[in-house]
C-alpha cells in the first residue's frame, strides 16, 4: 500500500470524483474532497422525499467495460436489484415504445406518415444528406428526416436551448452511437437482444437509490486516512507555488496539494486558474451549460404508468423526460402506497422557468401531468422544486475547439487534472465517469499515464484491450 504524507486534493464528490477518492484510498493516499453541496453523489445522489427515497432523475446503471463492473459490485455488494427497463416516447398524446417498435410506430402515426417516415428513410440511403457536422444532419441521414422531426428533433432542442443545425453531432455519436435504423426495426421485429446501450432491455439498480454508490465511496475514504468537506465551495486555485497547487475553499485556509482532481465545471475551474493562458480564458466564455428544473409531485395513486422513464417529444409541452419512481426498487417506496414522479425542465441561467418561482413551477408540472395524461389533478398531493445549475454541457458546433484549447493551456498544470462530466465538458453518464476517477487514481499512483481527454470521446479506446462483459445477479 501507498502512504503518502501529503493528501490529494478532490474537488467535488459526484460519481468521478469519488471513484478517484476511493480508488486512491485503497492505495494508501490520504485523499482531501470539497463538496460545495450538503450530500455527496452529485447528480447521481438520493434524497428523502415524503418518506421515500428518490434519485434526481433518472441513472440507471450499465456498462460493458470490466472495470467499472467489478468496482460497482465492489461498493454495491449484493444491495441491488436488475431491473427490467420500459422507456416510451410521448408524441401528441400518444406513446411509442422506445427502441421504436416498428409495426406499433406505423399503426400509431397512421397510414400516411407511417408511409413518409419510410419513404423519407429510404431516400437518404440513395442519397444521403450532406453533413455539416451537425445534430440533424446526423440523425437525418441514419433516420431520415420524418422520423428525426418526430422522435428526436423536439426534445433535443428542449434539452440544449438550440435548434439541431446548431447542436454539434458529438451528442448524437456519443448517445446513438452506431444505432442504426435497421437495429432499431430488427429489435422491435424480432425481440432480439442488442449490444447497443441505448437499446438495453435491463440495468442495474441500488435498492436505497443511486447515491448509495457515493456515500459508501465516501465513507470509505473517511475510514481510509480522508477528509469530505461539505458545503465547502472552492473559491480559488492559487499556482505558482512550489508546494503545489493551493485551493483556498469557503471556511477554510488556503492548503496545498501537490495533485489536484478539479470535476467542478471546466468553465469556472478556467476562472478560478488567474495566470492560465489569455486563449485558453477566451475559450471558456464560448462554453456554456444547461441548467436543470427537477418537479417532483407526490401522486395518491400506486400504479400511474408502468414506465421507468418517458421522453416527452410533444412540442406542446415544456416538459422534457419524467420519471416514475415506484417502477425502479419497491425498497424506494418505503412501504408508502403514493407515487412520486420528477419531470425535468431545462433552461438557460438567464431563462423564464430558472427564475420562475417554485409555486408556479409546481402548478405548471401539475398541468402538464395532466395534458400527457398520465394523472388526475386531484391525485397531487404536493410538490417539491430542485434547482441544478450547470449540470448539462451544451455540444454547440465548434465547442470542441474550445475544449481543445483548453486542455491545452491545462498542461501548464501537469499535477492538476480535470475529469467528470462538468470538468471535462462531456455528457457522461456514470460509467464514463467512473472510469474517469479509475484512470485518473492511475495517473497518480504512476501505474499507467492515460490521456483523460478521451474518455467518452473515443470510449472503445479504454476497452479494446480488455474482455468485456456485462454483470448479473449470479
Amino acid at each position: 500500500m501507498k502512504n503518502e504524507s501529503s493528501p490529494i486534493g478532490i474537488i467535488g464528490a459526484g460519481p468521478a470524483g469519488l471513484t478517484a477518492a476511493y480508488e486512491l484510498a485503497k492505495r494508501g493516499y490520504p485523499v482531501d474532497i470539497y463538496e460545495a453541496d450538503s450530500e455527496v453523489g452529485g447528480m447521481s445522489k438520493t434524497i428523502s422525499l415524503w418518506g421515500q427515497r428518490v434519485d434526481l432523475g433518472p441513472h440507471r446503471f450499465f456498462s460493458k467495460d470490466p472495470r467499472i463492473n467489478r468496482l460497482w459490485l465492489e461498493v454495491v455488494k449484493g444491495d441491488f436489484r436488475t431491473v427490467n427497463r420500459l422507456t416510451r416516447v410521448h408524441y401528441k398524446g400518444r406513446f411509442f415504445h422506445y427502441p421504436l417498435k416498428p409495426w406499433e410506430t406505423f399503426r400509431k402515426l397512421g397510414i400516411r406518415d407511417g408511409t413518409r417516415s419510410i419513404l423519407s428513410y429510404l431516400q437518404q440511403q440513395v442519397r444521403p444528406t450532406k453533413e455539416d457536422d451537425s445534430f440533424e444532419d446526423w440523425v437525418v441521414n441514419r433516420f431520415g428526416y420524418v422520423l428525426y422531426e418526430k422522435f428526436f428533433k423536439t426534445y433535443s432542442e428542449k434539452l440544449w436551448g438550440i435548434s439541431g443545425k446548431e447542436l454539434d453531432k458529438d451528442f448524437a455519436a456519443q448517445r446513438i452511437k452506431k444505432l442504426t435504423f435497421f437495429q432499431a426495426v430488427w429489435q422491435g421485429l424480432w425481440g432480439k437482444p442488442s449490444n447497443h446501450n441505448s437499446l438495453v432491455e435491463t440495468f442495474l439498480y441500488p435498492i436505497e437509490g443511486t447515491g448509495i454508490v457515493y456515500r459508501r465511496m465516501a465513507d470509505f475514504v473517511r475510514a481510509n486516512n480522508g477528509r469530505v468537506y461539505l458545503n465547502t465551495p472552492v473559491n480559488r486555485l492559487h499556482t505558482g507555488s512550489e508546494n503545489g497547487i493551493g485551493i483556498e475553499a469557503e471556511g477554510h485556509p488556503i492548503r496545498h496539494y501537490r495533485q489536484i482532481i478539479s470535476t467542478m465545471p471546466l468553465t469556472k475551474l478556467v476562472e478560478q486558474l488567474p495566470l492560465l493562458n489569455p486563449t485558453a480564458i477566451e475559450a471558456a466564455k464560448k462554453l456554456s451549460f444547461r441548467n436543470t428544473l427537477l418537479v417532483y409531485l407526490q401522486v395518491n395513486n400506486k400504479d400511474l404508468f408502468p414506465d421507468n422513464w418517458i421522453y416527452v417529444h410533444d412540442e406542446r409541452l415544456r416538459v422534457g423526460r419524467i420519471t416514475n419512481f415506484s417502477n425502479w426498487a419497491p425498497e424506494l417506496c418505503c412501504g408508502k402506497e403514493e407515487t412520486i414522479l420528477c419531470l425535468e425542465y431545462w433552461t438557460d441561467p438567464s431563462g423564464e422557468l430558472w427564475k420562475m418561482p417554485d409555486t408556479d413551477l409546481i402548478e405548471l408540472a401539475k398541468k402538464e401531468i395532466v395534458q400527457a395524461g398520465l394523472a388526475n389533478v386531484e391525485d397531487v398531493q404536493a410538490g417539491k422544486v430542485i434547482k441544478v445549475p450547470r449540470c448539462y454541457p451544451v455540444y454547440r458546433m465548434g465547442y470542441k475547439k474550445q475544449v481543445d484549447i483548453i486542455a491545452k493551456a491545462l498542461e501548464e498544470y501537469p499535477n492538476l487534472l480535470a475529469i467528470g462530466r462538468y470538468g471535462s465538458f462531456k455528457y457522461n453518464n456514470q460509467d464514463h465517469s467512473m472510469l474517469m476517477g479509475i484512470l485518473s487514481s492511475e495517473n497518480i499512483s504512476g501505474k499507467r499515464r492515460h490521456n483523460l481527454w478521451q474518455v467518452n470521446t473515443d470510449y472503445g479506446v479504454y476497452q479494446e484491450h480488455h474482455q468485456t462483459h456485462e454483470i448479473s445477479e449470479n
